[in-house]
């Protein structure tokens, strides 16, 4: 069966992804340093861990399974998930798999490099309507992706 699992400490797509999957029927875990408020329902599965650096990543690694859905900005946490048959999307739509996830390391590592030295002065642009839904036509995208696999 497709899970979603939702880092959840700075994920501004929380409410899209419970309605999304109400849609479907599918589980959803909120995994959190710190408890979150989320709709009540049988289907979202709210889960604290402890305050622990990479506790939420660690938790998520060790439950997630192939043809299961993580949604998370961190790209290290994606690449674990990766490696199990999952597949990730990011909060601004971007899907991430076996096919990118080596160039999307490339990437955030030469990010780091610039602005450790000071080259890269801004971060991302703030998240607007276009990024919602493309994430929203993305995660749909995914779930009937996985939903055929299975």
């Amino acid at each position: 069966m497709v899970e979603i699992y939702v880092d959840a400490d700075a994920c501004p797509v929380k409410e899209s992804v419970f309605k999304v999957a109400e849609r479907y029927r599918l589980k959803v875990f909120v995994i959190s340093n710190h408890p979150k408020i989320i709709p009540v329902s049988d289907l979202i599965i709210p889960v604290v861990v402890e305050k622990r650096f990479d506790a939420v990543d660690d938790w998520i690694s060790s439950h997630i399974q192939i043809n299961n859905l993580v949604i998370t900005n961190d790209v290290l946490l994606a690449e674990r998930c990766i490696k199990k048959g999952a597949i990730a999307i990011d909060p601004r739509g971007k899907i991430l798999d076996e096919n990118n996830i080596g160039e999307a390391l490339s990437m955030r590592e030469l990010l780091s490099e610039l602005r450790q030295r000071g080259d890269l002065k801004t971060g991302p642009k703030a998240m607007g309507k276009k990024h919602q839904s493309n994430f929203l036509a993305n995660l749909d995208k995914v779930i009937n992706l996985l939903m055929r696999r299975k």
